[in-house]
């Protein structure tokens, strides 16, 4: 049988997103965000989710959008606010929507680890602040560490630049950022993806993500950058 991950459409690559699932989100800003995923995640009207990303979305497009509609119940995030951001602040201060912050380096090295099979690792980022509060500390060579548990996610939403029918992965320079991982520490990769070649045709050496981390594809071939998205009102009310 051969193998052929790519989807025809939303509903096939977004069937068994269930309620209450933990999504992780790639993208740093506006780069590398998988807004179209996001979108049919919306009209699919998944509820109560868990989102596991860089920051709270932008606008009300993409994961701004997703928030918007009272879709998701708790972020966990570095930034969870931003000059564009404006879903999540909104619900936030009314007490809608639940917020737990993670220094971006240690945010990158929880869902590294739980790619990786690494339950936890100590750091000291956050030490002596209110994001230590309840967390495991511990001594090395005199200095006071945290204990940080990895994340792992049901789902990983992830936009790439170039992909073949087994999953194999390329991205647009840093439009990569927390993708690669990402695949890695969810159970299924919904991958979005701008370029579909044949096997033979991507470089093994400028593989990013190897196919075995990919699940489901579907091709989009010109994807909405937020920004433009947010300027020519392609947004959600």
């Amino acid at each position: 049988m051969q193998i052929n991950k790519i989807k025809k459409d939303m509903h096939e690559i977004l069937y068994d997103v269930f309620d209450g699932a933990t999504i992780m989100v790639g993208g740093f800003g506006e780069a590398g965000s998988p807004i179209e995923l996001l979108h049919g995640l919306i009209d699919k009207g998944t509820r109560d989710l868990t989102i596991i990303a860089n920051n709270s979305g932008n606008g009300r497009v993409g994961l701004g959008a997703l928030i918007g509609q009272k879709q998701v119940k708790k972020v966990i995030c570095s930034f969870a606010r931003s000059a564009k951001g404006v879903t999540f602040p909104e619900l936030y201060n009314k007490g809608e929507i639940e917020l737990e912050v993670v220094p971006q380096g240690t945010l990158a090295e929880r869902i590294r680890a739980a790619g990786s099979g690494i339950p936890g690792f100590y750091t000291a980022t956050g030490v002596g602040t209110p994001l230590a509060e309840g967390k495991e500390e511990k001594i090395f060579n005199g200095k006071k560490y945290i204990l940080e548990e990895a994340l792992k996610a049901d789902f990983a939403f992830i936009k790439a630049e170039t992909a073949d029918r087994y999953g194999n992965l390329t991205y647009n320079k840093t439009a990569r950022n927390f993708n690669p991982i990402m695949c890695m520490a969810a159970d299924k990769s919904l991958v979005q993806v701008k370029n579909i070649l044949e096997p033979s045709e991507i470089n093994p050496e400028h593989v990013i993500t190897p196919g075995i981390f990919v699940q489901r594809l579907i091709n989009i071939e010109n994807p909405i950058i937020e920004t433009n998205a947010i300027e020519e009102g392609m947004i959600y009310p």
